[in-house]
C-alpha cells in the first residue's frame, strides 16, 4: 500500500468511528485479500463492556496483498492477546507495516517509552526495555504491550511503536530505522519480508478501577514481571554467581592493576587526601600497546552522578568487613577530600581538577594532566551555561546529594562531627534560598549566589527533601522537616502526575535535543515531557522519606506510583538483540539508547526498600536484579558473553583489566554481537565503584536477603 493511501485511510478511519467487533476468546480468520481498497481491521463484537468502551477501532496494513489471519485469546477478564499470522508465498519488499489502535475515548494521560516528536519518528525496538503504550482518562486505562516472545523469534524486520496523542492513535509496526539527534529514531526504507509466515502480536489490557487509574504504571510493570521478568530472574545463571567476586575485581582493578591510572593521592593543607579519578579509558590499560591519551580533564567529583564520597563509603564498608586497613585508609582519605571542598556562605564546590595540556609525540597529540600541584576547584560542566568547570555555577542538586552522603557516613560508619557540621552549614544555606512555592533553585551564580534561570521548579528539589529529612532525623530540628515537606508538596503538585521529570541530565548531558525549546513544555505529539529517570528516583526516595517522617500514606501511595514509573525504564526481559544479560538493567530517558546503565546500582536499594515495606516479592526481585545487572558490563571471566564483546573491541585486554566496566551499553542507540555498543572508558564513581558500593551497602543493611 502506498503511503498516501495509508494516510488517507487512517484519516478516514479517525472520523468514521464505526462500531467494530472483537470475538473474545475465539479464533477469527480473515482470508487473504487482494482488495487494496479496504484496510483490514480487527472487528469487535461479542466483547466485554470495558473493551467496547475503551477501543474504537483496530486497523492494520496489508503485507504485500496479504492480510492474514487473526487469533484472539482471552488471558483474563482484563487482558486480550492478539496475534496476526501472515503467510507469504513470495518475498515482499515493504518499507513499513502498521497496526493502529484508536481508543474510544480522548486520553488525558499518555505514556510511551520514547519520544516521537514528528510523524516520521518511531519508537525503535532497540529501546524496548519494558515496552508499552498507555492511555487513560478518568474512567478507563488502556495498555498495549508488544508480544516479547514473538520479538525473540527474530522477525525479518524489527518492530516499533508510536503514540500520536493529538490524533488519538497508538501504533505498532515493523520498519527499519535510523538514529537522528541523540537519540531519536526515524523510519528507514528497505524493509524486506522473505517467503514464510510473519507473526505479529500484542496484549491489550483495560482497567476501570480507581487504584489502576491512580497508578497507571503498576498494572503494566506487574504484567511484565509476571510474564517475563520473574521467571527469568529465577532461571538466569548469573543469579547464582557470587556478586562479591565482582566487588573483588573492582577493588583489585582500582587499587592494584590499574592503580597508577585510577587512584589519585595528594595533599591539601598538609592533609593527605585521595580518591579514584573521574574517568579512565582503554589507553590507560597496563596492556595498551600505545601511549596514554586521557579522555577528559583529570578530576575528582562529588556530584549527583559521580560521587567519590558515595564510592568511598562502600569501600569503607568492604574494608571494615574484610579487615583491610589499606583500603580503609583510602576511604578515609576520600572523606577528608570531601571535607576539604571550600564553602561560600554554606554552599560548596562539586569537583577538584588539574590543569591539562596537549603534548605532541611523533606528530600525534595526547591529552595529559599537569599534576595535582595545578589543582583548582569547580563545578559540574553538565549545565545550561558553560562547559568550563571553573565557571560552572553552584548546583544545589550536587550539594544536597553530597551532604546526604555525609549524613549517611555519619549515621552508618563513623560519628565524625565534621561531617554533620559541614552538612548542617549547607542545610541552613539551602533553606535560605527556598522559594515561597516550596521549590529550591536549580543553580546559583558563583559570584552573587542568586538563583539562575533554569530548573527552579523541578524534581531536582526532591533530593534536597531526602537530605533535609535525614538531617531532621539526626538533629530533631523541625525547621529542616518543615522546609522538606514544603518542597515535597510542591513536587507532588506540579511534577508527578504531569510526568515533568526534567533535570540536568534530561537536557544538558549527551542528549541535548530539546534543550533550546522543550524545557518546561510537553512534546505535543506525545503529550509527554522529555523525561529522565534520575528525577523519578530522587522523588520516589523523597516520598518514602516523607512517609517515614510523617506516617501519612499519601506520600507512600505517590511514592509507589513514582517508583512504578521508574520501573518502566527497567529491562523486564532478555531480548535477542542485546548480547549479554539485560534483565534488571535500566535505561536513562525517553530520548536515549542505553541498556544496563550504571544508575541501576543506585536504584537497587530503593526498590528493595519499597519491597520490604510493602511486602512485595516483585519489588525485591527487581531490586536484586538491578544490583546484579550493575556488574554485567564488567570485563571478567564471570561474564563470558560480555568478555567476548570486550575482546572483539579491545583485543589487547587481559587479566590485568578484569574489573574494567563501561557505564552502559548501546549508548548511541544501536548494538550488535560484534562489539558495537561497547565503549572505551570506565567511570569508577558511576560504574564499578558505584556498583561495589551498592553491593556493600545492601549486604550490610539487608542480610536477610542472603546476598553473596
Amino acid at each position: 500500500m502506498k503511503s498516501e493511501e495509508w494516510k488517507a485511510l487512517s484519516i478516514m478511519n479517525m472520523y468514521m468511528k464505526k462500531p467494530s467487533i472483537i470475538l473474545l476468546g475465539l479464533l477469527f480468520v480473515f482470508a487473504s485479500s487482494g482488495n487494496a481498497q479496504e484496510l483490514p481491521q480487527i472487528q469487535k463484537a461479542q466483547f466485554t463492556k470495558s473493551f467496547r468502551e475503551a477501543i474504537e477501532t483496530i486497523r492494520y496494513d496489508f503485507l504485500g496483498t496479504h492480510k492474514g489471519k487473526i487469533t484472539l485469546k482471552q488471558v483474563d477478564k482484563h487482558t486480550l492477546h492478539v496475534k496476526i499470522s501472515i503467510a507469504l508465498s513470495e518475498p515482499v519488499p515493504q518499507d513499513d507495516w502498521r497496526l493502529l489502535i484508536q481508543p474510544a475515548f480522548k486520553p488525558k494521560f499518555n505514556w510511551a517509552p520514547h519520544l516521537t516528536p514528528t510523524s516520521k519518528n518511531i519508537i525503535a525496538q532497540h529501546v524496548f526495555r519494558s515496552p508499552a503504550l498507555i492511555a487513560a482518562d478518568e474512567k478507563q486505562l488502556l495498555i498495549v504491550v508488544p508480544d516479547l516472545e514473538l520479538i525473540n523469534k527474530q522477525p525479518p524486520v524489527r518492530w516499533y511503536m508510536d503514540m500520536d496523542a493529538p490524533n488519538n492513535l497508538l501504533t505498532l509496526g515493523m520498519s527499519n530505522s535510523r538514529v537522528t539527534d541523540h537519540v531519536i529514531y526515524e523510519r528507514q526504507p528497505g524493509g524486506f519480508f522473505p517467503a514464510g509466515v510473519v507473526e505479529f502480536g500484542f496484549y491489550l489490557m483495560v482497567y476501570t478501577d480507581s487504584t489502576s487509574l491512580k497508578n497507571p504504571f503498576r498494572r503494566t510493570a506487574s504484567f511484565f514481571w509476571k510474564h517475563w521478568g520473574s521467571q527469568l530472574f529465577l532461571q538466569e545463571s548469573h543469579v547464582k554467581k557470587k556478586l562479591s567476586t565482582y566487588v573483588n575485581h573492582t577493588y583489585h582493578w582500582a587499587f592494584h592493576s590499574w592503580k597508577d591510572a585510577v587512584w589519585q593521592q595528594f595533599q591539601l593543607n598538609q592533609i593527605p587526601v585521595g580518591a579514584a579519578t573521574f574517568i579512565v579509558n582503554t589507553t590507560q590499560s597496563p596492556n595498551y600497546p600505545g601511549r596514554v591519551d586521557e579522555r577528559e580533564f583529570r578530576s575528582v567529583w562529588n556530584q549527583a552522578w559521580f560521587s567519590s564520597l558515595r564510592s568511598a563509603s562502600g569501600l569503607y564498608r568492604y574494608a571494615r568487613r574484610t579487615g583491610n586497613d589499606s583500603l580503609k585508609a583510602k576511604a578515609l582519605m576520600t572523606k577528608e577530600l570531601a571535607l576539604s571542598f571550600p564553602k561560600k556562605k554554606g554552599f560548596f564546590y562539586g569537583l577538584i581538577a588539574t590543569e591539562m595540556e596537549q603534548i605532541e609525540i611523533e606528530e600525534k597529540k595526547y591529552n595529559r594532566s599537569k599534576g595535582w600541584d595545578t589543582y583548582y576547584w569547580g563545578n559540574s560542566n553538565r549545565n545550561p551555561y558553560t562547559w568550563d568547570p571553573r565557571q560552572a555555577p553552584f548546583h544545589l542538586l550536587d550539594m544536597s546529594w553530597t551532604s546526604l552522603w555525609m549524613l549517611r557516613w555519619y549515621e552508618d560508619l563513623e560519628k565524625d562531627q565534621r561531617l554533620l557540621q559541614y552538612a548542617q552549614d549547607y542545610a541552613n544555606a539551602l533553606i535560605s534560598v527556598q522559594f515561597d512555592n516550596g521549590f529550591f533553585p536549580g543553580w546559583l551564580d558563583l559570584a552573587t549566589l542568586k538563583p539562575m534561570q533554569h530548573l527552579n521548579d523541578s524534581p531536582e528539589s526532591s533530593i534536597s527533601v531526602t537530605f533535609l529529612l535525614t538531617l531532621y532525623r539526626i538533629t530533631k530540628n523541625s525547621k529542616y522537616k518543615m522546609a522538606a515537606i514544603k518542597a515535597m508538596e510542591a513536587v507532588m503538585k506540579h511534577v508527578i502526575l504531569d510526568g515533568r521529570w526534567e533535570d540536568f541530565e534530561t537536557y544538558w548531558s549527551c542528549s541535548r535535543i530539546g534543550s533550546q525549546d522543550w524545557v518546561g513544555k510537553k512534546i505535543i505529539r506525545n503529550n509527554m515531557y522529555k523525561q529522565n529517570n534520575l528525577s523519578m528516583f530522587w522523588t520516589a526516595e523523597a516520598l518514602l522519606e516523607s512517609y517515614r517522617s510523617t506516617g501519612l500514606r499519601k506520600y507512600l501511595q505517590l511514592g509507589q506510583r513514582t517508583l512504578d514509573e521508574l520501573l518502566m525504564t527497567q529491562a523486564s526481559w532478555q531480548p535477542y538483540f542485546i548480547p549479554f544479560p539485560a534483565l534488571g538493567g535500566f535505561g536513562v530517558m525517553n530520548a536515549d539508547g542505553e541498556w544496563n546503565d550504571a544508575r541501576q546500582s543506585l536504584f537497587a536499594e530503593l526498590i528493595i526498600r519499597y519491597g520490604t515495606l510493602l511486602k512485595s516479592k516483585e519489588y525485591i526481585q527487581r531490586g536484586l536484579s538491578a544490583l546484579r545487572a550493575s556488574f554485567t558490563m564488567m570485563y571478567c571471566p564471570e561474564n563470558p558473553e560480555v568478555k567476548i564483546q570486550w575482546e572483539k573491541k579491545w583485543p589487547f585486554f587481559g587479566k590485568e583489566d578484569y574489573g574494567f566496566t563501561m557505564e552502559n551499553y548501546g549508548h548511541d542507540g544501536v548494538s550488535n554481537a560484534d562489539g558495537l555498543g561497547i565503549g572505551e572508558f570506565t567511570i569508577y564513581d558511576w560504574g564499578n565503584g558505584a556498583a561495589a558500593e551498592a553491593y556493600n551497602r545492601i549486604v550490610d543493611l539487608y542480610s536477610e536477603l542472603g546476598i553473596k
